[in-house]
């Protein structure tokens, strides 16, 4: 018999907050003061990664790696420009609370660095339903490698089978299929319903306020 289900694992870019294409934009304005021309529409598709992968995704590899650590740099500063901008997604904090007052364990699990995900946080304005969170600073490789969502089960001391990760990538997805964790996507961060599902997502809904209209049902179903 499987697992009831006792945690839910939030991605928070473009799942809880309404930050991806932000994201884009200081990605894009951080390659181009070195000369890199990347497309806005490639960088999008790869926001969701920690930095290390997204780098060597959008990036020639044989380019100087010396210089990774600078371009992380430039876009951790150019994003800080639209921190105070940031605004959770509609019915984001809501679905948070209603996981938690449905005694489900609450657990961030995003690619973002720690300090950025502090600010998520503020944003998300939701620390009371929130049991635990973890970032790319816990772990060797980011997303869609398994490590942030193993990272998020043992802090939600969830088997895979016990968890339900809810997340707007592809990158998400791919990370829970290596992990054995069922994935429910959102259309938020901007890709689409038909790429979520062919990277392993159960189920797809617009965003956190209608994933809250179906819960919890959604999570359970």
């Amino acid at each position: 018999m499987a697992d009831p289900v006792s945690a839910v694992l939030f991605d928070v870019d473009g799942t809880l907050v309404d930050s991806n294409y932000l994201n884009t934009v200081a990605w894009w304005e951080a390659f181009a003061q070195v000369g890199h021309d990347v497309q806005m529409a490639r960088i999008h598709r790869a926001i969701g990664m920690g930095s290390d992968q997204l780098l060597d995704e959008l990036l020639p590899a044989d380019r100087d790696q010396a210089a990774d650590a600078g371009l992380a740099a430039a876009h951790a500063a150019l994003y800080s420009v639209y921190w105070s901008r940031l605004r959770p997604l509609p019915g984001a904090a809501r679905l948070l609370r209603a996981c938690h007052e449905h005694g489900l364990r609450v657990i961030l699990a995003s690619s973002a660095g720690p300090r950025e995900l502090e600010v998520l946080r503020t944003a998300l304005d939701a620390d009371d339903a929130i049991d635990a969170v973890t970032s790319a600073g816990d772990v060797d490789e980011s997303k869609p490698a398994p490590d942030l969502v193993q990272v998020a089960l043992q802090k939600a001391d969830a088997s895979p089978q016990g968890a339900v990760f809810v997340g707007d990538a592809v990158w998400d997805a791919k990370a829970c299929a290596l992990a054995g964790v069922s994935c429910v996507g959102v259309l938020s961060g901007g890709t689409s319903e038909a790429e979520l599902r062919s990277a392993g997502a159960v189920r797809v809904y617009p965003g956190p306020a209608e994933l809250l209209e179906a819960f919890p049902a959604s999570l359970f179903g």
